[in-house]
């Protein structure tokens, strides 16, 4: 195995829309592939160049071999690899830990990872028609009513009950989501979000484009009163509209090499990928898991949590956050407010929008250009996923 270190030589990602917003009729492969086109050419590398694709989505719908459509799409020769990677909301991290591991055991060097997801072409299910059904009602299934589906308790149950067990109530959870849209509207004014965003028109299936200019989930009006009027979901006890990311659609792409190719290329880095880590526990630990996953990356790169000088945790719900950082600060609610005020500094997934297989990836870059604009430092990623399952990643800028 390589000792190289990986490193990240350009990214983008499309603004994040609305469930029924811009990118509503865009199919996934389309998303995927212009933002991995637009990544290799923010890195100045030959679609020629890239061994592997690894992209994750969660909800690929009625559509198959979505990685390779997007590969295909972005101009990567057809006898290159690819690999379409679901691990929930994990999934474009998951599609990097891949990708970092086929560059350091030698077999690729250039890889490209991210994740795309179009939640508004998500079609209904009817289970067993292929047989017919002779007598009775027929059920359309909706996959996007969220929940596990290995125990059937909805996600906002899940979110709610943890955090109420680490005494994280509706008020906190709303003032994270309140904090979320201020932070996204103070870095959007700053200009902060401009290295990410790939902003251009995608293809329509049927012809034609449509375009679209920002990220369309943030909610400038949101306030305390508002957030507060809104009622639960799901039977769920804190979780609401307002303190949680609605559904979205969106693509996130990183290109990924080893140091040493890099340099010979004259190629910039971005940022390197110290560790990657994954982690799986209890279905029901939706809020704390991402802090399993943390300690893991954590230990392989070998820092502590004082080390880290940003903090990206998604926002699946306003308790994740909440509740991680309650964890990582070994349950001292003093060092956990300490956590936060480097947690999510230009905002999360409650204003950005949540495209579940492409959210990680955004994660990572946005860390990774906020390091940047800092002039270096050291970034902890992590997130929830899935069935009890959560990733997270360690990266550096250097100064």
């Amino acid at each position: 195995m390589s000792t190289d270190s990986i490193v990240v030589l350009g990214a983008a990602r499309t603004p994040f829309a609305r469930f029924d917003g811009a990118l509503r009729d865009v199919v996934v492969p389309a998303l995927g592939g212009a933002t991995v086109a637009e990544a290799l050419r923010r890195a100045r590398v030959a679609p020629e160049d890239v061994d592997e694709v690894a992209i994750g989505v969660n909800f690929p719908g009625s559509d198959r071999s979505l990685a390779r459509q997007i590969q295909l799409r972005a101009g990567i020769p057809e006898d290159r690899n690819s690999f379409t990677v679901d691990r929930a909301c994990c999934s474009s991290l998951a599609a990097l830990t891949i990708a970092r591991r086929g560059l350091l055991l030698g077999e690729s060097t250039v890889a490209v990872a991210g994740g795309a997801e179009n939640l508004g072409l998500v079609p209904y299910f009817l289970h067993g028609m292929r047989w017919g059904t002779r007598l009775g009602d027929v059920t359309v299934v909706d996959q996007l009513v969220i929940s596990c589906p290995h125990t059937g308790v909805p996600r906002a149950v899940q979110a709610a009950e943890e955090a109420q067990k680490y005494g994280v109530g509706r008020e906190e959870q709303d003032a994270w989501a309140l904090r979320s849209h201020v932070r996204y509207a103070e870095a959007l004014a700053k200009g902060h979000l401009e290295d990410e965003l790939h902003i251009t028109s995608y293809e329509l299936p049927h012809g034609g484009h449509t375009g679209i200019e920002a990220d369309e989930a943030h909610r400038p009006q949101a306030s305390m009163e508002t957030l507060a009027s809104l009622g639960t979901v799901y039977g769920s006890a804190t979780v609401t509209a307002g303190n949680a990311p609605g559904l979205s659609t969106g693509a996130s792409a990183l290109v990924l090499s080893t140091r040493q190719r890099a340099r010979a290329g004259g190629h910039d880095e971005l940022a390197q990928v110290l560790s990657t880590a994954q982690a799986s526990g209890p279905p029901a630990n939706i809020a704390s898991i991402p802090a399993t996953a943390a300690r893991k990356a954590l230990h392989r790169a070998g820092l502590g949590i004082d080390d880290i000088d940003l903090i990206e945790i998604n926002e699946a719900f306003a308790a994740v956050p909440l509740v991680t950082t309650l964890v990582l600060g070994d349950h001292d609610p003093a060092r956990a407010r300490e956590l936060r005020t480097k947690t999510n500094v230009n905002g999360g997934a409650i204003a950005i929008g949540h495209p579940t297989g492409a959210t990680a990836a955004r994660l990572v870059m946005t860390a990774a250009f906020e390091l940047r604009r800092r002039g270096g430092g050291t970034a902890l990623v992590t997130l929830c996923g899935g069935v009890g399952e959560a990733e997270a990643t360690v990266i550096r800028v250097e100064g």
